[in-house]
């Protein structure tokens, strides 16, 4: 049953949905509840989800690795909606009043009218032709005769944020990326390596979502009680 704290937040959803405009996707995501799902949803054109729907990857890995501890909230991360537009995203930590996670309020915009009307205009104003005829474009951006600067420090990996329609996708989402660079086949992975990965996949937040278990310890070939003896170890 939603918490009381939750149904005021279900009304700012249609409130900021009809004030900030239909580029504005507005999120309510309910924690407290069994099945982790979408409570509310304003705008939801913009991603293609619906009351119900699962939490992101972003959200999973938000969760699993306790953001809400130490932020209030976080904002202006990127997200990629089904048809490719790129959001520009930001998520609020709502909590009870022990401090503890209960529901996320996120807001999504896409800015894709903007960009287009912006590159029409540039079009006209500052056409690709003169940019390719200009002496200017075709010099070196750096004196390669100069002392080489010290190479940039590398920057923390930012979130980026995919919207799934349901749990199976985003599950498989997860493993696939989590599988994405072995050389061996699933099915020849030896235990320490099914570890290895089952470690990635709850740092990606995974097991957070309903079925999770038996969804990998199919993708492995082997029983529930392996996963749940690998998170075991992982935990301890």
């Amino acid at each position: 049953m939603q918490s009381d704290i939750l149904q005021h937040y279900t009304i700012l959803v249609d409130f900021l949905g009809k004030a900030l405009g239909p580029d504005f996707e507005v999120v309510l995501h309910d924690l407290s509840s069994k099945d982790i799902a979408i409570a509310a949803i304003a705008n939801g054109h913009i991603s293609g989800r619906k009351v119900g729907g699962p939490l992101t990857d972003a959200a999973l890995r938000m969760i699993s690795s306790r953001a809400y501890e130490s932020e209030d909230f976080l904002s202006n991360y990127k997200g990629i909606a089904p048809n490719g537009h790129v959001l520009r995203s930001s998520t609020m930590f709502i909590r009870d009043e022990d401090r503890r996670p209960i529901g996320l309020l996120c807001i999504n915009f896409d800015d894709w009218r903007y960009k287009e009307l912006t590159e029409q205009l540039l079009s006209v104003i500052h056409p690709e032709s003169f940019l390719e005829q200009h002496p200017a474009n075709t010099q070196p951006l750096l004196d390669r005769s100069a002392p080489s600067a010290a190479p940039p420090k590398t920057a923390a990996k930012p979130i980026t944020e995919n919207f799934s329609m349901d749990i199976p996708a985003l599950m498989q989402k997860i493993f696939d990326e989590a599988t994405a660079s072995l050389e061996t086949p699933i099915d020849r992975l030896n235990q320490f390596e099914r570890r290895e990965i089952v470690e990635q996949l709850n740092e990606q937040g995974l097991f957070q979502l309903k079925g999770a278990v038996s969804f990998v310890a199919r993708k492995f070939s082997c029983s529930n009680a392996t996963i749940y003896r690998y998170l075991s170890e992982i935990s301890a």
